[in-house]
């Protein structure tokens, strides 16, 4: 456990052109507030400043349920991760007094929000400061999964490395190709802007509506999800997981690609039928995947998709930038301090 000492808190940090909307110079000392995990460097240190009676999970690992249970009591702020299962019990179990709960993560499926909405708990969360981080993972992703990476490494590292041969390893470029892109929002954006770095010559994307403006900017064509398989030779999802999109990546989708496409997901792992992508990659019904989300998370080490050589898959490490999670962290603190002084959340989910 730790404990912040008294004082006021600092302003918040500015980080790589993000700017908060939020500055604070309110008393909030003695008020207690459960942090589940430390935070990085910096905000780590501007939490500690700020006077809390501050409970935190020290250790590299999730917060255990019960320690979770016993120290939310009687807390005004909780800081909480994506991994956290803040539901009803949990909530109730802190007690009439607790004013926000603040996630360290855009999502917020960990949250009850209903039971949250009954006690009057205001929830805030940290959009709009993913984009750039996910975006360069998610073409990092494209890349290794189009050139072997996994495979290259591997026989780099093992002695598979032999003498130059003409088909060995051989993978895709990126120029005069086509781009589909599931889910256009900020980070489906970004991705299309760095890949048309590479060669892309034709973006076409869908999603719940057309974005006439995106036409403009980037030539991007707005098309149905049938023609975005049949016609893209890299798809990328960066959808949210909806009724709409859960699964929407399934066998049958995947047979409708082109044999050379790449699929890559950093979005969410529900919106893929994970059964469906290992027979597609193990039928080579596409070239390879890359995916950074898994359903469940952390994925078992024996799963088909770990044995396969054109499936790269990394831990959920989208936002794992020091920017992104320095950002994030201050952004927590802030709708903290916020509602302690009863004041509005500066990043606060509405709906």
């Amino acid at each position: 456990m730790l404990f912040g000492s008294i004082a006021r808190s600092t302003p918040t940090l500015l980080r790589q052109g993000f700017k908060s909307r939020f500055h604070s110079s309110a008393f909030v000392g003695g008020k207690k507030v459960l942090a589940t995990r430390l935070l990085l460097k910096e905000s780590q240190e501007r939490l500690e400043k700020q006077g809390f009676d501050l409970i935190q999970w020290p250790q590299d690992s999730s917060m255990p349920r019960e320690t979770l249970l016993k120290d939310i009591k009687g807390a005004e702020g909780l800081i909480c991760m994506l991994s956290d299962k803040i539901d009803k019990e949990l909530i109730e179990a802190a007690g009439p007094q607790l004013k926000v709960i603040s996630t360290m993560s855009v999502g917020y499926d960990h949250i009850d929000l209903q039971t949250a909405r009954q006690n009057n708990v205001k929830i805030g969360y940290t959009p709009d400061v993913l984009t750039d981080a996910t975006a360069d993972l998610t073409v990092l992703l494209t890349l290794a999964a189009a050139r072997h990476m996994k495979a290259g490494t591997r026989a780099a590292a093992t002695g598979e490395w032999r003498e130059w041969r003409p088909d060995w390893l051989c993978g895709y470029q990126f120029k005069n190709k086509t781009l589909g892109v599931v889910g256009m929002g900020r980070i489906g954006q970004a991705v299309a802007e760095r890949l048309k770095a590479f060669g892309i010559n034709r973006v076409v994307y869908w999603g719940r509506k057309e974005k006439p403006q995106l036409k403009e900017s980037m030539g991007a064509d707005f098309v149905s999800f049938d023609e975005l398989l049949t016609e893209s030779d890299f798809v990328v999802a960066c959808c949210a997981l909806t009724p709409e999109t859960k699964e929407v990546f399934n066998y049958e989708a995947f047979s409708k690609m082109k044999k050379n496409a790449i699929f890559v997901n950093s979005a969410r792992g529900g919106v893929v039928d994970q059964d469906g992508l290992v027979s597609a990659l193990q039928e080579n019904l596409i070239a390879g995947a890359g995916l950074d989300v898994t359903t469940p998370e952390p994925l078992s080490t024996d799963h088909p998709l770990f044995k396969l050589d054109n499936c790269v898959i990394l831990p959920h490490i989208g936002s794992a930038t020091i920017e992104a999670r320095e950002t994030m962290g201050d952004m927590c603190i802030d709708n903290v301090v916020a509602a302690l002084d009863d004041k509005a959340l500066p990043f606060e989910l509405k709906n």
